[in-house]
């Protein structure tokens, strides 16, 4: 095989992809990035071996962290930017362990390359499949596709200043300890579990920024038609860039819509000031190839969830920045005060037609936890009351498969007295239904982006306080996951360890998980898959 990636949902036949990635990134491109994660192992392993305070190489934690995010599924497909990167990090790391004194061998922290022909032979040697066994592959690929997920919410709070020195401390002891060949399954276990816990550390991190810097989310109607000006649609999650694009565009004629995961930028009361501001343009992610097109003007993509363009009209229109990369399409860098020149795309949409309006009407988010504290009364209410029987937590990704309907007619066909908790694009399978509300408590509380998912376990504890229970697991909460990526793994380990159990994760469970594997979650956390809707309805609706 000439490459071999099972990191996301939709990996060939649930096994892995071997020949080329069905998110669209070549082998070439899967093997950089297999030996770009390599190089930052080979970081980890000297700053545990030399006891490395992280507090002292503020660069190296900051490009250990955009190298994980670059690895994520569909973030970035550009073969010379994931090589850059991979010298980036080797002379880094040659210049720790000279720095630290390092005394050993590990090959990840000593190995050198000195071109593309060198780095894709390498590569072959060093990727997913050079753990041999099984169990402890899987094992090891869990931890660092949560140590990925977790590394995108870490930079998205550094890009607004704010850091913890605890998690890159533990990013390194995790990556290290994928190269230990004595860790037992047990071990691995273990530090699966703590993955999660740091997880938590990292979402709680970047709610702190982002609510401290543009304020909590509040109820916020939203507009998904279109006017007509020229306009921008930005793509991702980064607030920061969304900031900026903002603040760039004011004046100019030029409006700004959000896509996918950017759709909860419009919850912030910070974003609210800018009239150019105009709505949420189409749906997830996977739907781009068709949007872009009649979308018109320029698209930027602050972070992963890029499809790779079909149509070179639209590739002309598609700018990248941050971790994300494609190839052919301008590349917009931060200056050292952290700022952007979106001046180009600026220019470009005022000489392009107006977005085509695909769809009309408004959607309503913003139910963060600050949010659904102020009507926590409300809620505690018509809980005890008995109109709200039942809440189901809905979070996580969509993704292209036809199985993905699961989701959509499982929302239609939940009883009028329960509640979906959504946050990440998910949501798009049903925000547009017009599932009603209970008391004035709308049926589908959208809490924000993947990330906001931390606002969902707030949540959660908040009522277990409330109802003075002992166990989160005795709440009227029920979790039917969907997942794509790595930050959705980060996510469930972060769930596993605020003892939530019982989640339903689907469409299918991780390709990356052994048998073995996922029969410790199954038996440990009662992990199950999708079933059919009218069997798992009955099955959430009884327990």
């Amino acid at each position: 095989m000439s490459m071999f990636c099972y990191q996301c949902q939709e990996t060939a036949k649930n096994t892995g992809c071997t020949v080329m990635g069905v998110c669209g990134k070549t082998e070439e491109v899967a093997n950089l990035q297999d030996l770009l994660i390599y190089a930052v192992k080979g970081i980890s392993e000297i700053v545990v071996k030399t006891n490395t305070n992280v507090a002292d190489i503020a660069k190296i934690n900051h490009e250990v962290i955009k190298s994980l995010f670059i690895t994520i599924t569909n973030a970035n497909f550009d073969a010379d930017a994931i090589e850059a990167q991979i010298v980036n990090v080797l002379g880094l790391r040659d210049q720790l362990a000279k720095d630290a004194s390092y005394q050993g061998n590990n090959d990840a922290a000593v190995f050198s390359v000195s071109s593309r022909e060198d780095m894709l032979k390498k590569a072959a040697s060093v990727g997913v499949l050079a753990t041999e066994n099984e169990d402890v592959r899987s094992l090891r690929e869990l931890i660092i596709y949560g140590v990925k997920g977790m590394a995108a919410y870490v930079e998205h709070a550094l890009n607004i200043g704010k850091e913890n020195n605890d998690i890159y401390a533990f990013t390194y002891e995790a990556l290290a300890a994928t190269l230990n060949d004595s860790l037992s399954a047990d071990d691995l276990v273990a530090l699966t579990l703590k993955t999660g816990e740091l997880g938590v550390s990292a979402m709680a991190l970047l709610d702190e920024a982002n609510t401290s810097r543009y304020g909590n989310p509040e109820i916020t109607t939203v507009n998904i038609g279109v006017r007509k000006n020229p306009a921008i649609l930005i793509s991702g999650h980064d607030l920061v860039d969304m900031e900026q694009l903002l603040e760039q565009t004011q004046g100019t004629g030029v409006d700004v819509y959000t896509h996918g995961e950017m759709l909860p930028a419009h919850y912030y009361p910070a974003f609210k000031k800018y009239d150019n501001f105009a709505g949420n343009y189409g749906n997830a992610w996977w739907k781009q190839v068709t949007e872009f097109e009649s979308f018109r003007g320029p698209i930027l993509f602050t972070t992963n969830c890029i499809v790779p363009p079909k149509n070179p009209e639209v590739a002309a229109r598609i700018y990248t920045t941050g971790a994300t990369g494609f190839p052919g399409c301008k590349h917009i860098e931060a200056d050292e005060n952290g700022k952007k020149d979106f001046s180009e795309i600026i220019a470009l949409a005022k000489t392009l037609q107006s977005p085509d309006e695909i769809e009309t009407g408004t959607i309503v988010g913003g139910f963060a936890h600050n949010q659904v504290f102020a009507l926590a009364d409300k809620v505690v209410d018509a809980v005890k009351s008995g109109a709200i029987k039942k809440f189901f937590v809905m979070a996580g990704c969509d993704g292209r498969m036809k199985s993905r309907d699961y989701y959509t007619e499982f929302a239609e066909k939940l009883p009028k007295d329960t509640v979906i908790l959504t946050a990440g694009c998910a949501k798009y399978r049903y925000n547009k239904l017009q599932l009603g509300d209970i008391g004035g408590i709308p049926r589908v509380l959208d809490a924000g982006q993947c990330n906001d998912s931390y606002s969902l376990a707030l949540i959660a504890l908040k009522l277990k306080e409330v109802f003075e229970l002992n166990d989160v697991n005795d709440l009227p909460i029920a979790y039917n996951i969907a997942w794509y990526e790595q930050k959705a793994v980060i996510v469930l380990l972060a769930l596993l360890h605020l003892g939530v159990k019982n989640i339903h994760l689907g469409p299918t469970l991780p390709g990356f998980l052994s048998p073995n594997v996922a029969k410790v979650l199954v038996d440990t956390f009662g992990i199950a898959g999708m079933g059919s809707v009218d069997a798992d309805m009955e099955l959430f609706m009884n327990a």
